[in-house]
């Protein structure tokens, strides 16, 4: 191996992404494994495992607060860009 090192490199730009679609994804499905171990509570709390179900209602609740904050943060990326290009910001 060569002792020898490679120039640096710039960094890439970050790849954009659909946020607010994985976010919202992710918290169906959290609330989607509440539902659904819900019928289950009996057997969870004979064996101290509710921790289960409520860790999946936690996971939907902070996916909500997530939600908000992604949706917040797209809309203020558009109106920088509009603002950036000296354009009216469209409505979402």
């Amino acid at each position: 191996m060569s002792k020898q090192r490679s120039p640096l490199r710039e960094a890439p730009e970050p790849l954009e992404a659909n946020d607010v679609a994985t976010v919202t994804v992710g918290t169906i499905v959290w609330f989607a494994l509440f539902v659904v171990q819900l019928p289950f509570y009996g057997w969870y709390s004979d064996h101290g495992h509710t921790w289960f179900i409520w860790t999946c209602a936690a996971g939907g609740v902070l996916g909500l607060v997530g939600l908000k904050y992604v949706r917040a943060r797209r809309d203020a990326i558009a109106r920088s860009r509009a603002a950036h290009e000296g354009q009216a910001p469209q409505g979402t």
